[in-house]
This record gives structure tokens, C-alpha cells and sequence, in this order.
């Protein structure tokens, strides 16, 4: 295959690690993604598995996602599967779509791009002249082991970059100077620490200083970019990454004040954990939390903290006081208000259940759901339970306030009553 001939003075200089030396087998991969990469290699081109893929399956791990990345460029991919779509400006990749909404990331081999060509790029060319080889490739990548890649057809995995000595080593190293890559990229910085608890490796100690003394470039990032690394935090082990966010003080990045009031109090942040840890226990039963009723649960300490030094009426000042707690946060507009207005519910409901007096009128309100289950787990420490939660537990804490009583009209005495 044409395709193949043209690396193989590359792979001379990469370790190529054996079918009987690691546990990945085709067994483990996804069909469909084992089909793109088949057809993709029939037709003279090179697909490799790639990413986080590829170090999970030699941890025995079930990836959650199949990357592939090929010599072949978007428009060659898009012509072999009418069921591909191109997405992104800058940097062009296939998306291969399946039933069930399922999509398999194909992406072309590409190259870091000098500084020069990122000053003057031309918007008809500039992402072709991005395409590279496979070692680029792997050396243009953040971490070490996410740049393996795996032969299906030799079972053999390919290291460029010292990414199977990092594996062994149980270590999360930024390749090149951890310094300047993280002057690239400040969001590089999220994902050493997010991978680094994954995976429970350490982060190597120049990778680490490195985060220490660039972490304030965080703050010129574009939110966009900071909510969508926030959000990958929410799927797997969120409460071990927010952990190691705040011991690295980078939440006041990502959350605002909030944030800045957890780098800064360990007792608020332990409110905060065990807080996540309840969720990340009741995600793992299958109980589903709506995104808004995360960034709200994320909120809450920090907002509950604020709420307790006020001195004038809270409700007058309450809205106030929760959106200045969220401000700077990254969170989108809509997402950001949805939250508020769940944050405030929920205060109306714990002042509730302190007081035995309920406003029942709430729970016709839009967020009046969320509150409910964020409430109750809360003021119990444990997953929501039943339809309305709130609900049941006012009951069983004001049996008889929480009804309603009828006011019996006073009799008017008879006309006769004095008349002996």
C-alpha cells in the first residue's frame, strides 16, 4: 500500500510495542470504528486508533470515545462515507455518524504551525498547510500518552514521544517546555490536572512548577473554551478534579468568586466536595442531574456563605447578591440564569423548611424541580428521592404546618340570646 511505504523510515525511530507485550485487542475496540479504519487501509491510507483510546485500552479500560487519525484529508474521507460530515474552520476533521447519535472523530495527521505561518493565514489554505506526518503529528499533541497511536493491522501500538515510558512510569508530562506550551495554551494546564486524576498518575515536577507559575494566563482565555473543558469535568470523577483545581488554585479561573472563595477556604471547599461526592454517588446509581442543577450545586456553598453575613432583609437583596456570586464565572448566559434562579428557589426552600412555613405557589415555578431535588440533598446528604422531594420532607418535618387549616367563621350571637 502506497500509503504505508511513505512512513516506513519514520518508523524506524518510533518503539513500536508488540501484540504480545500490551493488552490491547480488537476485541475491545469499537466495530465501527474498526470497520472506518479497515476501509481506510484497503484504500492505501494510514488510520491509526489514537488518544485517550488508546492508553485506556492498555489499561484495560473501556474508552468512551474511538479517535482515528489518517494521512487522508477531510474532503478523500468524506468521498469513502456518505455517512461523514465535516466540521471546524481551522483545523477541518470528520465526523463519521452512526445510529443512535453515535460519531467516531476522524482527524488528518497534522504538524505544529510555525509562528510566522500563525501570523499571515490565509482563510482558503492556511488549515492545508497545517497537515503533517504521523511523528508531527504526535510531537504537535499536549501530553505524552495521549499521542500514541495503535496498527490495527500489526496490533502493535507506535510511540514517538516516550509516551509508553510515561505509561509505565504511572507520569503526566507536557511535551517540550511545559513553560511555553502552557504560554500557547493556558487550557493546557486543566487538562494535565484533569488527566493526571483520571488516571491517578502524577504530574511530572516540571510539568507541575510549570502550573504554578502560569496559571494566571487561565484568565485570558476565551470563556467558550473554559466552560467546554468545565463541562468534560462534570462525566467522570468530578469531585477528585475540583479537588486537585483548588489545590492548584485555579477555580478562581474558571468560577469567578465562587472559585476564588474555595482556593481560598478549605472549610468551604470541603462543603463543596462532600456536596459532589453525594452527586458523583447518585450519578454512578443512575440518577441523572440536569447541567443547571450542577453549576447550581457547585454554587451553593459559597452563595450559602454569602446569604449567612447578610444583615438586611435577604429576599430584598437575595438576586443581587447570587448573580454578583456568579459573576466572572464562565458560564453561558441562559445556563448562568437558569442556575441563579435555582440557587434562589432553593434558599426559599430551606428558609422553609426552617421556619414550617411554605409558599406552595412555588411549585408552579420553571425551576421549582430542580430546587426541590437540589434541597433535599442538601439538607439530607443524600440522593433526591421520590417525585418531589422538598415536598416530602416539609411533610415529615411539619406534619401539621404544612397543611392548610380552614378559618371557621365566627357565629353572630342570636337576637333573643340575652332575652330572659
Amino acid at each position: 500500500m502506497a500509503g504505508r511505504k511513505l512512513i516506513s523510515p519514520l518508523r524506524e525511530k518510533a518503539r513500536i510495542l508488540k501484540r504480545e507485550k500490551h493488552k490491547i485487542s480488537r476485541r475491545d475496540i469499537d466495530p465501527d470504528a474498526l470497520k472506518i479504519i479497515y476501509r481506510l487501509n484497503s484504500q492505501g491510507f494510514i488510520a491509526y486508533l489514537t488518544g485517550g483510546a488508546v492508553q485506556n485500552l492498555m489499561q484495560g479500560i473501556t474508552p468512551k470515545d474511538f479517535d482515528i487519525v489518517t494521512d487522508a484529508r477531510p474532503g478523500q474521507i468524506k468521498k469513502r462515507f456518505r455517512n461523514a460530515f465535516i466540521i471546524g474552520r481551522r483545523f477541518r476533521l470528520a465526523h463519521i455518524h452512526f445510529q443512535g447519535g453515535k460519531y467516531i472523530e476522524v482527524a488528518t495527521f497534522r504538524r505544529e504551525v510555525e509562528k510566522e505561518e500563525e501570523a499571515n493565514p490565509d482563510p482558503h489554505t492556511s488549515y492545508k498547510k497545517t497537515y503533517g506526518t504521523p511523528r508531527e503529528d504526535a510531537f504537535r499533541r499536549d501530553i505524552a500518552i495521549n499521542a500514541l497511536f495503535y496498527d490495527v493491522d500489526t496490533e502493535s501500538v507506535i510511540d514517538y514521544v516516550g509516551g509508553l515510558k510515561d505509561m509505565a512510569a504511572r507520569k503526566i508530562r507536557i511535551m517540550g517546555d511545559p513553560g511555553e506550551r502552557f504560554a500557547e495554551d493556558p487550557v493546557r494546564i486543566l487538562r494535565v490536572i484533569r488527566h493526571s486524576v483520571r488516571l491517578d498518575f502524577e504530574i511530572e515536577k516540571k510539568t507541575e512548577h510549570a502550573i504554578y507559575s502560569h496559571r494566571h494566563l487561565l484568565a485570558e482565555c476565551p470563556g467558550a473554551r473554559l466552560f467546554e473543558e468545565l463541562n468534560k469535568d462534570l462525566a467522570n470523577k468530578a469531585p477528585l478534579v475540583f479537588e486537585a483545581y483548588q489545590k492548584y488554585g485555579v477555580l478562581k479561573y474558571i468560577i469567578g468568586q465562587a472559585g476564588e472563595g474555595y482556593d481560598a477556604n478549605p472549610v468551604l471547599f470541603a462543603r463543596l466536595k462532600m456536596l459532589l461526592d453525594i452527586r458523583e454517588s447518585a450519578a454512578s446509581d443512575g440518577f441523572q442531574f440536569t447541567r443547571e442543577e450542577f453549576f447550581a450545586l457547585m454554587s451553593w456553598p459559597w452563595v450559602e456563605s454569602l446569604l449567612s453575613e447578610e444583615k438586611e432583609e435577604v429576599h430584598k437583596n437575595l438576586h443581587e447578591t447570587v448573580t454578583q456570586a456568579m459573576a466572572g464565572s464562565w458560564l453561558t448566559k441562559g445556563l448562568r440564569a437558569d442556575s441563579i434562579q435555582i440557587l434562589i428557589l432553593t434558599h426559599y426552600l430551606i428558609q422553609a423548611l426552617r421556619t414550617g412555613r411554605m409558599r406552595w405557589s412555588w411549585q408552579r415555578r420553571s425551576h421549582y424541580e430542580q430546587a426541590s431535588r437540589l434541597c433535599f440533598l442538601i439538607e439530607k446528604g443524600q440522593p433526591p428521592q421520590g417525585k418531589d422531594p422538598f415536598a416530602s420532607l416539609f411533610h415529615s418535618l411539619h406534619s401539621s404546618t404544612g397543611k392548610k387549616k380552614r378559618r371557621r367563621r365566627r357565629r353572630k350571637p342570636r337576637p333573643d340570646a340575652n332575652i330572659e
